[in-house]
């Protein structure tokens, strides 16, 4: 198979997978959290966490092919460290409720970590 297709179908197995691990924990947040501010929030991290997490799989993906994958791995956690603390300052300038939406996004962080190693040789 040619390098831009292997890339291809791992960031698209990546974002299948990430698409089902953040739906299934954000069911659970909105269960969790009981009014619609904090259920927006919720989605919202959602959304920001599938973005933020496509794009930082893509470039630690690129970085397997030159032989640094664990560099690109590592890279990718700061990018969602950063984004993180954006996040925090920014969902309180759109008057998210805080709590909702940096534990949910934490979490959508931390559940596609965890998939990304076992993708970036796909």
């Amino acid at each position: 198979m040619s390098q831009p297709r292997r890339f291809g179908r791992a960031v698209m197995m990546y974002g299948l997978a990430c698409v089902v691990a953040i739906g299934l924990a954000g069911g659970v947040f909105t269960a969790v959290f009981g009014t619609a501010g904090e259920r927006q929030a919720v989605w919202v991290s959602a959304i920001v966490a599938l973005v933020v997490q496509l794009l930082a799989f893509a470039l630690a993906r690129s970085m397997v092919d030159g032989g640094h994958g664990i560099a690109g791995w590592g890279l990718g956690a700061v990018i969602c460290l950063v984004a993180l603390v954006v996040y925090g300052f920014a969902s309180r300038a759109l008057g998210l409720p805080s709590n909702a939406a940096m534990l949910s996004l934490a979490t959508y962080f931390f559940l596609t970590e965890l998939i990304e190693p076992p993708l970036l040789n796909v």
